[in-house]
């Protein structure tokens, strides 16, 4: 058995996909395509761009949140730091693969306070709420320190431009063998080309649409 097949998660990731389904934001009819592509591009101005969409849920697709639970449970993870919790849908899967290697923890960062109180209710209706520690906030700032010793696992799903960033930062703490999963790399482009640079000390492969998946190789 599963704690991603079961309840009290099963039910709860159904309900939240649909919900996400139904969400709209105004913002999305009034700012042009083209001013949210140079938003989402600018390394100053992607606070304006969330904010604007703090409403939107943006989650990873179903198929993506099966594919982290999937890796966090093949690779035995007990440690995994995401950026960008959002509503928490990803965290969901991540926490439910944590639950069933045995415990763990996961380090979250999400700046929108709206979002970082419904994903922790959502934790605990899933009841995973004490293997999920979100810090509200700047990733720069929050995912700065105080890091588990060896992260088995990074998912960067936030702000675009600042991957590679939020990766330095917990770079260090990566074991051997770790994974970091990117989502939505097509705004990635600086990104992309460090972990695929054999000199930085990743394996790395587009996967799916827009997923780099990489693995730390020392």
């Amino acid at each position: 058995m599963s704690s991603l097949t079961t309840a009290p998660l099963a039910p709860l990731i159904e309900r939240l996909y649909a919900q996400a389904s139904a969400a709209t934001s105004p913002v999305m009819s009034t700012v042009s395509k083209e001013e949210r592509d140079r938003l989402m591009h600018s390394k100053t101005e992607y606070v304006t761009l969330y904010s604007m969409l703090k409403d939107l849920w943006l989650p990873v697709s179903q198929d993506t949140g099966k594919l982290l639970y999937m890796l966090a449970r093949s690779s035995k993870a007990r440690a995994i730091v995401e950026f960008g919790t959002s509503f928490g849908l990803s965290t969901l899967h991540l926490a439910a693969a944590l639950r069933d290697n045995g415990g763990g923890v996961l380090i979250g960062s999400e700046f929108e306070a709206s979002k970082v109180a419904l994903a922790r209710d959502y934790f605990s209706q899933g009841g995973v709420s004490d293997l999920i520690h979100i810090r509200e906030g700047d990733a720069l700032v929050t995912l700065a320190s105080d890091l588990p010793d060896s992260v088995d696992l990074l998912l960067l799903d936030g702000a675009k431009t600042l991957y590679g960033d939020v990766l330095n930062l917990v770079e260090s703490h990566l074991r051997t063998g770790a994974l970091v999963v990117a989502d939505n790399t097509d705004y990635c482009p600086e990104y992309l080309a460090y972990v695929r640079a054999p000199e930085n000390g990743y394996l790395s492969v587009p996967f799916a649409d827009d997923i780099e998946l990489s693995i730390r190789l020392g």
